[in-house]
């Protein structure tokens, strides 16, 4: 729909023809999970235009329940079928454009029929028929297959219509293109409100009133939902010869035309370039879709328009906690053998001294060779999104790690510091990158120590005596400077809280004299995210 709309307003004199499978168009499909769980209270709330409103706007000839079931690129005509009567016809094009998104993976495993999915109006009225209630008992157990994006709104928002919900997730951890430090916090938070997860597990049974895993384990199961990802809907594509990747997305070229030049193809369906690698990507994102939607309509208009690469720019909320991410994350990257540089960060989403103040969990990547920014990633409960929004746009302008330490971003003291936690990141990016300080990430530290390191805990002994690394000796910072003798010989790694102290104990204690000092990234809070004590 925004590239029909995108076109009329282009060209008033266009006849454009939309078809459509299902039963409706330009609907919120990111709000379905919130009806489930009845934050959005009102089922027509989701439903943004109808044909009627389309056609009388913009003189869009909008045909819901006609499915395109063949292509001929040679005569440049489609084959429609009207599912209401079964009757087929051909429509000519000059120019046509596949959007036909992507479909929701079924597990292959017994029972998987009674499962539902999350993909359209239809699926959620499905599930809102499944939870049951009013004149019928409602279902009072729910079990998600799938912890990523979709798979936990669905979660949280089931808990909130009052059941007692599974989350079942085959990775080793929840939203698992978080790492696994980040994703700790969300994990932690599903728990404390009320969702029993299970990770490193997989259903492999589906039956009337419950679920089975791998393991043996039956669930409570009145209804199940798989949300365990989407692949492209490019059948049509194939059986139109037109070219497609290995993951199943069409092929398209920077204005998003397929192998057929009077074919194009955007959204889910179509293959999109990675602004890192600059090798082929699926990104099932809905603002992407958007805007590949109008970019193809200025493409067809005329203007000499292109794709920009995707940088993955991604937010979910789970019972009141914000995470977000873009970019590659760290185990990605490590994947691919690209070297990385990581920081870690905890500041408050503004001012510690106005009333309200909430931590979030910063993560920056950034590549030691060049100082680019490579990914980042946030969870706390206000203003994560923001953070992580000024990233992806310091990313798509070329702007360097060091750089953000000189973004000038606006201030005030119920909206942020004076030292914008993005400004933070930054500054420790550049310390790094100017060999100011050097850092150890929290999966280096049990080597470090194995290889002769002492681990040097700089805060209270308050502090100390809650919580701290195993093998850790207490030097408070304000004692430091006296006291630094005591400290054995050999490498040292400090740590304080979150950072901050620990890198001023590494600058002083290099002032000092001693020149193998490293500070833990992100202090003891990411380490024990981590490992989870």
């Amino acid at each position: 729909m925004s590239a029909a709309t995108r076109l009329r307003r282009n060209d008033e004199h266009r006849h454009i023809v939309v078809l459509e499978r299902g039963t409706h168009v330009s609907f919120a499909n990111c709000g379905l999970p919130y009806h489930v769980g009845g934050v959005i209270q009102e089922r027509d709330d989701l439903l943004l235009q109808t044909p009627a409103s389309l056609a009388a706007r913009f003189r869009l000839d909008v045909r819901t329940r006609h499915e395109v079931v063949a292509l001929d690129r040679t005569r440049r005509v489609v084959v429609v079928r009207a599912l209401e009567t079964g009757e087929e016809y051909e429509e000519p094009y000059d120019d046509l454009v596949l959007a036909t998104g992507a479909r929701a993976v079924r597990p292959s495993i017994p029972g998987v029929e009674r499962a539902h999915t999350l993909r359209d109006l239809d699926d959620m009225d499905a599930i809102l028929a499944a939870l049951g209630g009013g004149d019928r008992a409602g279902a009072r157990t729910a079990v998600v297959v799938g912890a990523g994006f979709i798979g936990i709104e669905l979660a949280e928002n089931l808990v909130r219509r009052g059941l007692a919900v599974t989350l079942v997730e085959r990775e080793p951890q929840v939203l698992p293109p978080l790492d696994p430090e980040m994703a700790a916090v969300v994990d932690q938070r599903l728990r404390e409100s009320g969702v029993a997860v299970r990770t490193r597990a997989a259903v492999v049974r589906i039956d009337d009133t419950t679920a089975t895993l791998d393991d043996g384990t039956t669930l409570p199961a009145d209804v199940v939902v798989t949300a365990v990802g989407v692949v492209p809907e490019s059948a049509l594509a194939e059986r139109a010869a037109l070219e497609v990747g290995e993951r199943g997305g069409i092929v398209v070229d920077e204005q998003q035309r397929t192998s057929d030049p009077s074919v194009y193809a955007v959204g889910d369906v179509a293959v999109k370039r990675d602004a890192l690698s600059g090798g082929a990507t699926l990104v099932p994102l809905a603002q992407t879709a958007n805007r590949q939607g109008r970019l193809v309509a200025d493409v067809v208009s005329g203007r000499d328009v292109s794709a920009t690469p995707v940088l993955g720019t991604a937010v979910v909320g789970a019972f009141g906690l914000t995470a977000a991410m873009v970019g590659w994350s760290e185990k990605r990257l490590r994947a691919a053998e690209r070297p990385v540089r990581v920081v870690h960060t905890h500041p408050s989403d503004h001012a510690g001294y106005y009333p309200g103040a909430r931590a979030m969990a910063l993560k920056l990547l950034v590549d030691p060779e060049t100082d680019a920014i490579l990914g980042a990633q946030g969870v706390g409960e206000s203003g994560v999104d923001k953070r992580i929004d000024v990233i992806a746009t310091a990313m798509r302008g070329g702007l360097r790690a060091s750089e953000l330490a000189d973004l000038e971003l606006a201030y005030a003291p119920q909206y942020g510091s004076a030292k914008d936690p993005v400004n933070m990141l930054g500054m420790v990016a550049d310390n790094l990158a100017a060999g100011i300080t050097d850092s150890v990430q929290w999966h280096e530290v049990d080597r470090a120590m194995r290889d002769g390191a002492t681990v040097v805990d700089v805060r209270t002994p308050g502090e100390y005596a809650s919580g701290t690394l195993p093998g850790a000796v207490n030097l408070p910072l304000d004692e430091l400077r006296i006291r630094h003798a005591e400290l054995p010989s050999g490498r040292l790694v400090v740590t304080c809280a979150v950072g901050q102290r620990g890198h001023a104990a590494t600058r002083l204690l290099r002032q000092l004299g001693r020149t193998d000092v490293v500070n833990l990234d992100g202090g003891y809070r990411t380490w024990k995210q981590a490992v989870g004590v």
